[in-house]
C-alpha cells in the first residue's frame, strides 16, 4: 500500500504566531479547455466536488480566485474561474497551485495520511538508527509523493513516500524510519557535476 499525504495534498505548516493560515494544496491549474476560459485541474484532493463547488474559493501565491463552475470532461475536472472569460486569460492562471486553509477541511481519518506540516522537520533514519538527516520539503510529483531529506553533509536525499521505502512514521515521536535500496544513499552522497 501507497503511503501518501493527506489526500496528496501539501500544505506549508501550522499556524504561525502571525496568524498565517495552515494552507493545503487541493489542485494545480493546467492547461486551457476551450475558448471560454476554461481550464483543466490536476485534483490533488479526495474531496474535489466540495473543494470545486461554485462559489468555492481557492487560494494561490497571486491571490484568490473563486470558482464558478467546475464539470467532469472525459475523467478530467474542468473549471472555470470567476473573471476569467477567454483562452488567454486560462493560459495565464497555468501551473497555479490551488490551496484551501486546513482549517476548513475534515480530520485526517486514513492512518497512512499525513499533512505536509506534520513531516516536515521529522529525523530520518534507518532501522539501525543511524540518522541520515530531516525532512525538509514533501515534493508532489507526477508520479508520486517524494520526501525531501536534508543530509548532514549537506547534499539532499529524495525518498519516495511509499511504505515499502518509509515503512514507519512516528509524528508524535519526530521520526521516520527509512528502508532505502541498495545504491540510494550513495546517490545522495555522490558530488554534483560541475555545471557548464
Amino acid at each position: 500500500m501507497t503511503k501518501r499525504v493527506a489526500g496528496s495534498r501539501r500544505d506549508r505548516g501550522p499556524v504561525s504566531p502571525q496568524g498565517e493560515p495552515d494552507l493545503v494544496v487541493v489542485g494545480r491549474v493546467g492547461r486551457p479547455q476551450g475558448i471560454k476560459g476554461e481550464v483543466t485541474v490536476e485534483v490533488r484532493t479526495d474531496d474535489p466536488g466540495a473543494r470545486f463547488a461554485p462559489g468555492a474559493t481557492l487560494l494561490t501565491d497571486e491571490g484568490p480566485l473563486t470558482v464558478a463552475q467546475s464539470r467532469d470532461h472525459s475523467g478530467k475536472l474542468v473549471v472555470l474561474f470567476e473573471g476569467v472569460a477567454d483562452r488567454n486569460g486560462a493560459e495565464a492562471l497555468r501551473g497555479r497551485v490551488l490551496q484551501v486553509d486546513a482549517l476548513t477541511l475534515p480530520p485526517l481519518e486514513d492512518e497512512d495520511e499525513y499533512y505536509d506540516s506534520q513531516l516536515v522537520g521529522l529525523v530520518v533514519e534507518q532501522r539501525d538508527g543511524t540518522v541520515l538527516g530531516s525532512v525538509v520539503d514533501v515534493l508532489h510529483l507526477p508520479h508520486g509523493d517524494v520526501l525531501a531529506v536534508d543530509r548532514d553533509a549537506g547534499s539532499e536525499l529524495l525518498v519516495p513516500f511509499v511504505r515499502a521505502m518509509v515503512p514507519t512514521v512516528d509524528v508524535a515521536g519526530g521520526r521516520v524510519v527509512v528502508e532505502l535500496p541498495e545504491g540510494l544513499l550513495e546517490l545522495s552522497d555522490a558530488p554534483a557535476a560541475p555545471e557548464g
